[in-house]
């Protein structure tokens, strides 16, 4: 009996998904809940559970591509697995209770051992390539007729032998690895295959017959190894930031103002605090510090900790504070969110940012923990930047920019001084905000970093 599985809502009413991975292949026997594939989604890559027992049938889309939410991905063969899905459970059965996972659907399984695998026979790049009457290789070795496509699960970019970086750069290059001729041991991609099929070698050329050469001759436009143009194809959160930023720049009437505070008394701070065993082991900074002091002052400045209901024309505030922190990854801008930030102390605030924001480098953060934030705060100093206008993430109203922290000279007790000196730079609807309230906030925030002893006033 054929169950189709077609590709869920991941979360936050996402409309598709790429494939970034499949974990399984054709004839592969799958158990409940084991992982069968990764899924990048506009906000995280998510691994894909099964939600049957059985045989995978059939593999409707490849490697990299992108699928609508409820088209089908997968298909599962379940009249071949004891206990399958296929067969109702009886009344009491704990093995078939449906149980959350991390895309919300699932069911409990008794999983003993590795599951079932199916030997696999390599697939070289001949045998891989299209042809008028595709073939697919069984498992035996023989061939048998395609139902309608190149199963993609044997000779797609998916199961080619392939690491995945060489993978990545295909896709990246518009090659299918289906007409690479691998070059590396059991066939093989290598990245100089991938390479070679975009540039492939010139023939050789006819000698010249002119019976004195003074100089080489110089190489055609046509022969240079670097192209003159590239194109990036945008998806998953590089795509969802961009629209993200435009919906946002255009639709939010942004104001931005700047502040340049000395913040010596504060790095000390953090600096005899890093020293503490309680500290031990945790990353403590500067973005931490302002950390904990903007979520104390948002309940004082309660227009920051807002949005702005464009269909009610509401301000709709929040009594709660969910910390978004900007993260830069390889996959693009990416916000973890610290939720209920206002009851957290420095070393609770400390490690939830280092967890956070290590998950959303690594790409394992879950749609949750990048979701519901209601004010943000970008380092940009890490780059060396002094200040910026930073855009105002989609349902926020304020977001703070941190300056790089230099070393200049500063007035102090009357006298010049050289003072540790960082700019902050605070952008806000001005819908919810106007530049007074605004302006009180970023004061009252250089106050703090200019002495931190202040925080306890707003314990």
């Amino acid at each position: 009996m054929e169950k189709l599985f077609n590709l869920p809502d991941l979360g936050e009413g996402l409309t598709e998904s790429e494939i970034i991975a499949w974990k399984v292949g054709v004839g592969d026997a799958v158990s409940l809940n084991q992982i069968i594939a990764e899924i990048e989604t506009a906000k995280a890559i998510v691994e894909l559970p099964s939600p049957f027992s059985g045989t995978v049938r059939k593999i409707f889309e490849p490697v990299g591509a992108v699928v609508d939410v409820g088209n089908p991905i997968i298909s599962f063969d379940v009249s071949v697995a004891a206990g399958s899905a296929a067969s109702p459970p009886e009344a009491g059965d704990e093995a078939e209770k449906r149980q959350p996972t991390l895309v919300g659907y699932g069911a409990a399984a008794d999983i003993k051992g590795r599951p079932a695998r199916r030997g696999r026979t390599a697939v070289t790049a001949a045998q891989a390539r299209p042809s008028a009457s595709p073939q697919v290789i069984s498992e035996r070795g023989d061939t048998a007729e395609s139902e309608s496509i190149i199963d993609e699960s044997r000779v797609g970019i998916g199961y080619l032998r392939a690491r995945p970086p060489v993978r990545k750069l295909a896709r990246d290059l518009h090659i299918d690895l289906r007409v690479v001729a691998p070059s590396g041991n059991d066939g093989l991609i290598t990245r100089e295959d991938v390479l070679q099929a975009q540039h492939p070698a010139q023939q050789e050329k006819v000698p010249s017959i002119s019976p004195v050469t003074l100089l080489p001759e110089a190489p055609l436009a046509s022969e240079s190894s670097t192209p003159r143009e590239t194109r990036v194809r945008v998806h998953g959160v590089r795509k969802a930031t961009a629209a993200a930023m435009v919906s946002s720049a255009f639709s939010a009437p942004h104001v931005a103002e700047f502040l340049t505070v000395d913040i010596t008394r504060s790095m000390e701070l953090l600096e005899r605090l890093r020293s503490k065993r309680e500290f031990a082991g945790v990353k403590l900074t500067i973005t931490t510090l302002v950390a904990k002091a903007v979520s104390l002052l948002l309940a004082k400045h309660q227009g920051l900790n807002s949005r702005w209901d464009e269909k009610t024309q509401e301000i709709i505030e929040f009594h709660y504070v969910n910390l978004g922190i900007a993260a830069a990854t390889e996959r693009g801008l990416l916000v973890p969110v610290v939720h209920e930030a206002q009851g957290m102390d420095l070393l609770t605030l400390a490690g939830e940012i280092s967890v956070l924001t290590a998950a959303a480098r690594n790409g394992s953060s879950t749609p949750h923990q990048l979701a519901g934030g209601t004010f943000s705060i970008s380092n940009i100093g890490v780059f060396g930047i002094d200040s910026g206008t930073p855009i105002l993430p989609p349902g926020q109203t304020g977001i703070l920019a941190l300056g790089q922290v230099r070393r200049m000279p500063w007035e102090f007790n009357d006298q010049i001084a050289l003072r540790e000196v960082m700019t902050l730079s605070l952008s806000f609807d001005h819908r919810v905000v106007d530049g007074e309230q605004g302006a009180k906030f970023l004061a009252e925030l250089g106050m703090l970093l200019k002495d931190p002893g202040m925080l306890f006033a707003l314990l």
